[in-house]
């Protein structure tokens, strides 16, 4: 008769004991196969953003109006926004019509290039067609987009509502929209006070920016990406020429620098302090 080998992990009285799970290896496969689908997507594939910080890189921008569904384009012939009726692409003879959320951009005048400030939740609208206008609004609630430098006017707080769609928050706190003018043209304006159905738009961006931004963030969490270093003294001896190798720092308070970073603006405060002490070979 065999003898019977025993276990020689310790148990104590009372102790129950815990069954062993057994993996499924169909479930650890799926989960493997369903991590290398996400990286293997398309990384110019069109998809949704989820946070206002996948806004980013070129974008599609489209109204669900009635009866047909609008894209902001931008005409490099006459310079002039034009809101573009989707239900005019041409689609193939005898294809199933694009339901709203699957349409993509067909030309380039329906992209746009959005870029962040750094430092801040506002973004810039470029055209991705002519030569890269900037999408503006005045005091006044027009909406243009004609202007070659970036200002106020250019700047736009993109905002994701609760059901997936965007509005678009202007300088002087007003929604872009679509309003009907006379004559039942559509136009773009932006002196909306609050967000109703002609300010909400379905906005597409490409895959592989939405990626950069979640990469971005999970770093920013993990602490390897922070508010820049505030160091003086390394930036005085690089930009100064006070001879011999020696570096001079601003005695004044350094809270004007902490705050600067926190605007997003600390180099062009760390400029002016190196102004001030008349050294910089730079100003």
């Amino acid at each position: 008769m065999a003898e019977q080998v025993r276990s020689s992990k310790l148990k104590f009285k009372g102790e129950k004991t815990k069954k062993k799970r057994k993996r499924d290896d169909g479930d650890e496969k799926a989960g493997s196969s369903s991590k290398r689908k996400v990286d293997d997507k398309d990384p110019e594939t069109w998809v949704l953003p989820e946070n206002v910080n996948e806004i980013r890189g070129p974008t599609f921008i489209v109204h669900p109006s009635d009866p047909s569904a609008i894209s902001i384009n931008f005409s490099s012939t006459t310079n002039r926004i034009n809101l573009h009726a989707l239900d005019k692409d041409k689609s193939e003879e005898g294809a199933e019509p694009v339901s709203l959320l699957d349409r993509i951009p067909t030309d380039v005048a329906q992209v746009w290039v959005t870029t962040r400030i750094a430092g801040s939740s506002t973004v810039n609208l470029r055209t991705g067609t002519g030569e890269g206008k900037f999408l503006s609004c005045d005091a006044h609630g027009l909406v243009s987009a004609d202007r070659d430098a970036r200002g106020p006017q250019e700047e736009w707080t993109p905002v994701v509502l609760p059901d997936g769609m965007v509005a678009f928050m202007n300088v002087y706190e007003k929604y872009l929209g679509i309003d009907e003018a006379a004559g039942g043209i559509l136009q773009l304006r932006g002196d909306s006070d609050e967000v109703g159905f002609a300010e909400r738009f379905w906005v597409k961006v490409q895959f592989k920016y939405k990626k950069e931004a979640n990469e971005e963030e999970k770093k920013r969490k993990d602490g390897a990406v922070g508010p820049p270093k505030i160091d003086e003294a390394n930036s005085n001896r690089m930009f100064q020429a006070w001879g011999a190798g020696r570096s001079v720092v601003s005695e004044a308070d350094k809270k004007e620098l902490k705050a600067a970073r926190k605007e997003g603006r600390l180099a062009e405060a760390m400029l002016e302090r190196r102004a001030k002490l008349k050294s910089d070979r730079f100003c």
